[in-house]
C-alpha cells in the first residue's frame, strides 16, 4: 500500500499498545483539534469496525482522547488521556457504531464547543499512518506528510485565483491541491498542500480574499 495521499502522518514514536489503534487514533484526534483550531468542550465520537470492538483494550478512547487534548503520539500523559480531558472540562462519549465502513479502523469525530462544531472521518492504515477523509461533509484525503491550508469558500468565479495569486506572491509553492463542493454555487473545500508551514500573516490576508469563509491549517 503506497501511502502518498494529501495527509500522510511518518512514524510513530508512540506510547502504546498499538501503532493502528493507539497512534493512529491519537493523530487522528490531534488532526481533529488543529482543524477545530482549539480544544473543543464536547466530543461525540463514533467507532466502526475493529476500532468499536478492541477500542478499550487497544487504548483507542485515551488516545483519541490525547489528540483531541493537543498530545503527539510519543507524550507521557497519553495513557491518562481520559482522566485529564475530564478535568480540563473536555466531555467525551464514545460510540460503537454497527454501520459499515470501507475501512475496519474508522472514527467520526464530533467536536465542538459554545460557538461552533466540526466533524471529521479519519482511518487509521497501520504503522501509524492515518487518512482525512471526510471533513464537514466533503470528501478529501489528508494524511499530515505536508503543511496543508484547507478553505471553505463560495463557489464563485475568482475565487481560486484570490487564494494562488497570494500564495504566488509569497513564494509559497502549491504540491497538491483539490477542489471538492456539494452542489453549484453552493459552499465548496479547497485542499491545498504547500512546501513549506504557511504563516499567520499569509492566511490574515486569504481571509480577506474573495469569496472566502473560513480557513484551517495542518502544520507538518
Amino acid at each position: 500500500m503506497k501511502y502518498n495521499s494529501v495527509f500522510d502522518i511518518i512514524g510513530p514514536v508512540m506510547v502504546g499498545p498499538s501503532s493502528s489503534h493507539t497512534a493512529g487514533a491519537a493523530r487522528i484526534g490531534l488532526a481533529a483539534r488543529n482543524l477545530f483550531g482549539r480544544q473543543p468542550k464536547w466530543a461525540k465520537i463514533h467507532l466502526y469496525g475493529s476500532f468499536a470492538k478492541t477500542y478499550q483494550g487497544h487504548g483507542t478512547d485515551f488516545a483519541l482522547a490525547g489528540g483531541l487534548l493537543g498530545f503527539a503520539t510519543e507524550d507521557t500523559r497519553m495513557s491518562k488521556a481520559l482522566d485529564i480531558a475530564k478535568d480540563k472540562g473536555l466531555e467525551i462519549v464514545f460510540i460503537e457504531d454497527s454501520a459499515k465502513t470501507d475501512h475496519p479502523n474508522t472514527v467520526r469525530l464530533i467536536i465542538g464547543d459554545d460557538d461552533d462544531k466540526l466533524e471529521i472521518v479519519g482511518i487509521s492504515i497501520g504503522g501509524g499512518k492515518v487518512e482525512i477523509t471526510e471533513l464537514n461533509g466533503f470528501q478529501l484525503r489528508l494524511s499530515g506528510n505536508h503543511p496543508a491550508i484547507l478553505i471553505m469558500h463560495n463557489d464563485r468565479f475568482g475565487a481560486i485565483a484570490s487564494v494562488t495569486k497570494i500564495l504566488a506572491k509569497h513564494e509559497i509553492n502549491i504540491g497538491h491541491m483539490e477542489v471538492n463542493r456539494k452542489d453549484v454555487g453552493k459552499e465548496a473545500l479547497m485542499v491545498i498542500e504547500t512546501d513549506q508551514n504557511v504563516e499567520d500573516n499569509i492566511l490574515l490576508e486569504l481571509k480577506e480574499a474573495d469569496h472566502i469563509i473560513q480557513i484551517a491549517k495542518i502544520v507538518s
